[in-house]
């Protein structure tokens, strides 16, 4: 039951696109694959659901749950869609450097 409230939260919360672009923005800093999965449900929380984010990205819906699954590999275009059709864009910026682990030999 707990379980269901979260998912039930969570989907209202990723109906707001300052939410939305935070969460998805974490995904990316994973990898791309649970980027593409938190796009799926970012639009799947959408009103109307999947099958709306689809019509409002001019994409058949098949080819939205295929750019979007683990194994997706979708254009640049086809994420500019859907991202578009949820009220968000994509966004470049300048990538943090890691520090580095000086060794000892450099002393």
């Amino acid at each position: 039951m707990r379980l269901r409230r979260f998912e039930d939260h969570l989907q209202e919360k990723l109906r707001d696109p300052e939410y939305a672009a935070v969460y998805l923005e974490a995904s990316m800093a994973d990898s791309i694959e649970e980027f593409l999965y938190a796009l799926r449900e970012v639009a799947s929380a959408q009103e109307g659901g999947l099958q709306h984010v689809a019509e409002q990205a001019k994409l058949g819906r098949e080819s939205m749950y295929k750019s979007l699954s683990k194994q997706g590999n979708p254009r640049i275009k086809t994420l500019e869609s859907i991202l578009d059709a949820v009220g968000l864009q994509i966004s470049v910026s300048k990538r943090q450097r890691k520090a580095r682990a000086h060794s000892a030999s450099r002393v």
